[in-house]
Order: C-alpha cells, then sequence, then structure tokens
C-alpha cells in the first residue's frame, strides 16, 4: 500500500509561500495514495503557468508542454495508452485564452480525462496581468486603470460543451477537494473540476469573500444530488421562470438538485452564479455516462481490423484457387 509521501517527488517546490497550489498538490497526493493509483499508471500534463509546475512535484510521469497545449498532449497520450490515468493541470490564462479551443474540443470528445483548472482570476507567473476570469474593473500591472472585459465562467464553457462532468471546490478546504477528485478520478470520460485557488501575491483573497472560513457557511452553495438547494442560515435557490432567485428555506418551490441528467442546462444555470448577488456553488454540478472517444476510437479500429482480416483471407482464398 502507497501512502501520500510516496507520491513526493525528490523536486523542490517552487511555489510562493501561503500558495493554495501547495494544499492541491498534498490532496491530490492523498487522493491517489487512498485509491491506490499506482504511480507507474499515472500521467500528469500540464502548460504553463504557476499551476503547471505541477508534475515535477508529483512522483509519477508527467509531462510539462507548451501553452495551452496540455488538452492535446493529454488527447494523444490517452489514446495511445487507454489504460493510463491521466489528468491534465491547467490555469485560468493557460487554459481559456491561448488554450480556449483545446480545453473545448477536449471537452466535447468525452476523452477519459480529468482537467484540474486552477482558478486564481489573475496571471501569476508572467506577475499579475489580468486573466479571463478577472472581475470587470479589476486592476493589473495590464490594466492600470481597471480591466473593462466581462470575464468568463470557466464551468459554463463545459456545460456548453456538453462535459460529462463538471465541479467545482476550493483549495482551502481539502476534505472537500478530495471528495471531488475521488469522484473525477471514478468518472468514466472527460472531467471538468474548477478550483478556486488563491495567488497571495497577485490577487490575494480574491476568493475570500464566499470561500473564507468565516464566509463559506453563509455564501457557498454546497450542491448534493436529490437534495434542494440549501445554505446559509436560512437561504435556498428557486427559479422564477428561468431565472435563478434567492428565496427562503421554507418556500416550496426551492430547486432540487439533480447531478445525472442527460444535458447540461442546470450545470450551466449553477455556473453562471457569481457571489454576493447569489451564494456561489461547489461540488459536482453535473454528472452522466456516455461512451468515450477513447471506447469509440476502439470500436473503430476494431471495425478496420475486422475489415483487414476479411481481406487478407478473401486473398487468401483467392492464391489457393489459382
Amino acid at each position: 500500500m502507497l501512502n501520500r509521501k510516496d507520491y513526493i517527488s525528490d523536486q523542490e517546490v517552487k511555489w510562493c509561500q501561503g500558495c493554495g497550489d501547495f494544499n492541491v498538490l498534498k490532496t491530490m497526493q492523498s487522493v491517489l495514495a487512498k485509491m491506490g493509483k499506482t504511480k507507474h499508471n499515472t500521467v500528469f500534463v500540464s502548460g504553463i503557468g504557476c499551476s503547471s509546475r505541477f508534475p515535477y512535484y508529483m512522483d509519477t510521469y508527467g509531462f510539462h508542454t507548451i501553452h495551452g497545449r496540455a488538452p492535446t498532449i493529454a488527447t494523444g497520450i490517452k489514446s495511445v495508452n487507454p489504460e493510463l490515468d491521466v489528468w491534465v493541470v491547467t490555469g485560468d490564462g493557460d487554459a481559456l485564452s491561448i488554450g480556449g479551443n483545446h480545453f473545448i474540443h477536449a471537452i466535447r470528445r468525452n476523452q477519459d480525462i480529468k482537467i484540474l483548472l486552477f482558478n486564481n482570476e489573475i496571471y501569476g507567473l508572467t506577475k499579475g496581468q489580468y486573466s479571463p476570469t478577472s472581475s470587470q474593473g479589476c486592476v493589473s500591472k495590464s490594466t492600470p486603470e481597471g480591466s473593462i472585459d466581462y470575464p468568463l465562467r470557466p464551468l459554463t464553457i463545459a456545460a456548453a460543451a456538453n462535459a460529462s462532468f463538471i465541479a467545482r471546490t476550493s483549495d482551502n478546504d481539502p476534505k472537500h477537494m478530495a471528495a471531488i477528485f475521488e469522484a473525477a478520478a471514478n468518472h468514466k470520460g472527460c472531467a471538468v473540476i474548477e478550483i478556486l485557488q488563491n495567488c497571495v501575491i497577485f490577487n490575494d483573497k480574491v476568493h475570500e469573500p464566499y470561500n473564507g472560513p468565516k464566509q463559506r457557511k453563509e455564501n457557498l452553495l454546497y450542491l448534493e444530488d436529490k437534495q434542494p438547494m440549501l445554505y446559509g442560515t436560512d437561504m435556498a435557490l428557486k427559479l422564477s421562470g428561468l431565472t435563478p432567485e434567492v428565496t427562503h428555506s421554507s418556500d416550496k418551490s426551492v430547486l432540487v438538485h439533480e447531478v445525472n441528467t442527460s444535458n447540461t442546462s442546470l450545470a450551466y444555470m449553477l455556473a453562471n452564479l457569481s457571489y454576493p448577488q447569489h451564494p456561489v456553488p461547489v461540488g459536482v454540478f453535473h454528472q452522466t455516462q456516455r461512451e468515450t472517444y477513447d471506447q469509440l476510437l476502439d470500436k473503430q479500429q476494431s471495425k478496420e481490423k475486422l475489415k483487414k482480416s476479411q481481406v487478407m483471407r478473401l486473398l487468401e482464398l483467392n492464391s489457393y484457387a489459382l
């Protein structure tokens, strides 16, 4: 049996003191050990960014690839060896800016890879420029007067691309994070997990108003399958037409969460909720099972092999006749 220490590499961890990445790394190491995952059967693939140093710190196989292209490399690895557990580690800049196209197509293919998207709403490695998820008005080195862009919400993209597993967790809640990682690891298909992550240097406490230890009870909506969407002391969510509204827990029209659905409409709605107008949902937004890219590829190759064997047999019979 392996333990967390078995997954710790001999590389010095070079993240800033207090960075949220440390918790993600430790949690992942613990989850792999708990699940009995073998080191030689596990691969971490990353692009460019602070989070992309992740493969160096895992004593497994790993690739540190180029900006935004981690899903592409991961797709190739999984196609060649479907038995491997393949994880993609990326950030909000890496995945949603230069890597946006690769991110979308990896999801829609439903290949059996797991995507961890660290979202600190800033470019940390390149010293604090605003990113695709930075809030409107964000003052950064590249937007000294405040960003005028509308921010992307990563999980809305996952829902629009029909992801078969969509989830969100926080770097400061290892227990919840571990549960989400386990669920993703057990899922057969592409899993997208947004991690609310803190950059202590360039965007410190960006998520603190809703996921801080003192704030999360009132402002996070912990999603549970088949359970009403309750949060805070006495608050809940309901639908007014197609619009989510805050209500009291006693309201008979409170929304009930459905994880295993055939479409991602509910997940898309939840992914669009933002503080302070609404609570911030965490947990599994959506999960469904359908054929993966790997399974479809295997079927296609098997058919081609059968055709080839039939042709070869026909040629052999013809040679005997001659």
